[in-house]
């Protein structure tokens, strides 16, 4: 009970603080960190506890072994690796604050809640963090110009992967072209357009809106909108005309790969984590791309995407921050990134891990820096989802409710906020 009392009192001052602070904008740095990189970091025995996946248990333990190595002398230390699930991080360690490890992985996602329990403070020297990473990776780590955590990886996104047997690199270029050339050779383009994951790219790019309130819990979104410069209706009807396309596939139950592998399809949207298994079933035939276009009102408009990315948190609380700042530190460097590639396939953050070698030359990684300027950090509450996808399995089955375009887009923005929508694109962002 005396720990649920601190913690709460520790998460309404943090929040207080948060408030009033955010909007103070700090390029270099200060020294308010309690988790610093300090030069005078103690001696003695160091015990540090640190939370990722459990995929990642050699690469970690390949990476405490260097730290040790590098900083041997300094002092005598104890590091063990915990597997945890990084989805779960955020929830876990705000169930027992002061249980928590010194260092965790966690996604960009759960930022917002670590940062206002108190669990993570400002990063020092963050002017040397920004400057050896993508900004977009920085600007993820980060509340109110402050940095909060370090940038770990830069590849939780989509593109395009296309077959070069069937597609041309001009073709690959717009959706309509792409369902051309898998109607020529009687295949099929995949695309999981009933995820709202997904979703987002044909939203994304359009001067729609959607985001967490101020709460950060709930969402507001005016997708409905009818005087927006792009409408809701447009971007239904083009979602509608793929949807229904003979030669285009929303959901398959043997997956894009095995379904790329098969000879099905010509080309797919998804990410990184399918590469190798396409690679493997189209050869020298294998390539990738930025998202294409797609035709709205009779223009054709880039699809966007939802962009994540992995961060490492050091814990304010940590008996040993100084040193769990260092580990951290030491994790996320351009060595370690690179051997993360090498190791886990998993694209850098670090822009000198990302120019050379094996990651410069992936198509992967290469197609997710494409589709950057189209992308976005997903910030929506957890009542999107359901609505999303009801609103996408209803388009991709060519509307069999019979509803207007408007009515499903009204009940699609009223699920995900909880409001009543009335297609004011005012009102329906809860403005």
């Amino acid at each position: 009970m005396y720990k649920k009392l601190i913690k709460h009192l520790l998460l309404f001052i943090t929040i207080a603080a948060l408030l009033t602070g955010c909007a103070e904008k700090t390029g270099t740095g200060t020294a308010t960190a309690t988790a610093t990189a300090s030069e005078s970091a103690p001696s003695g025995n160091i015990s540090l506890r640190v939370w990722g996946s459990e995929e990642d248990t050699e690469l970690v333990s390949n990476i405490i072994e260097s730290f040790k190595a590098e900083y041997a002398g300094q002092a005598t230390f104890n590091i063990t690796y915990e597997a945890h699930s990084e989805a779960n991080c955020k929830d876990d360690i705000l169930g027992d604050v002061l249980n928590a490890p010194d260092v965790f992985t966690f996604a960009d996602d759960q930022l917002m809640a670590l940062v206002a329990s108190g669990v993570l403070k400002e990063v020092a020297d963050s002017s040397t963090i920004y400057g050896r990473n993508l900004q977009a990776s920085s600007d993820a780590a980060s509340i109110g110009g402050k940095l909060y955590a370090y940038p770990l990886t830069a590849d939780n996104g989509y593109f395009l992967f296309y077959n070069k047997k069937y597609v041309t690199e001009s073709d690959a270029a717009t959706m309509d072209g792409l369902l051309k050339a898998a109607e020529a050779c009687e295949k099929q383009v995949f695309m999981e357009m009933t995820s709202g994951w997904y979703m987002y790219a044909f939203f994304g790019n359009t001067d729609m809106e959607i985001g967490l309130n101020d709460d950060g819990i709930s969402t507001y979104c005016n997708w409905n909108a009818k005087y927006t410069n792009t409408t809701g209706v447009q971007v239904a009807e083009g979602m509608l005309n793929i949807g229904t396309n003979p030669s285009f596939t929303a959901t398959t139950p043997e997956g894009f790969t095995k379904g790329a592998a098969d000879d099905l399809y010509v080309a797919g949207v998804s990410g990184i984590w399918d590469e190798n298994a396409i690679k493997e079933a189209w050869g020298d035939n294998y390539a990738a791309a930025k998202l294409p276009t797609y035709t709205v009102a009779g223009s054709q408009l880039q699809m966007s995407s939802y962009a994540g990315y992995k961060l490492v948190g050091v814990n304010s609380y940590s008996e040993n921050a100084e040193w769990a700042a260092k580990f951290a530190d030491w994790m996320t460097n351009e060595k370690n990134q690179t051997l993360r590639f090498e190791m886990r396939g998993q694209g850098p953050s670090n822009t000198a891990a990302s120019a050379q070698g094996a990651v410069a030359e992936s198509k992967a990684i290469q197609a997710l820096q494409a589709q950057a300027p189209y992308s976005s950090l997903q910030r929506v509450g957890g009542k999107y989802w359901d609505a999303a996808s009801t609103f996408g399995n209803e388009i991709c089955n060519g509307n069999p409710s019979g509803k207007d375009l408007q009515v499903l887009l009204n009940e699609m923005v009223k699920g995900i906020t909880d409001e009543e929508s009335t297609g004011d694109p005012i009102e329906a962002a809860g403005e």
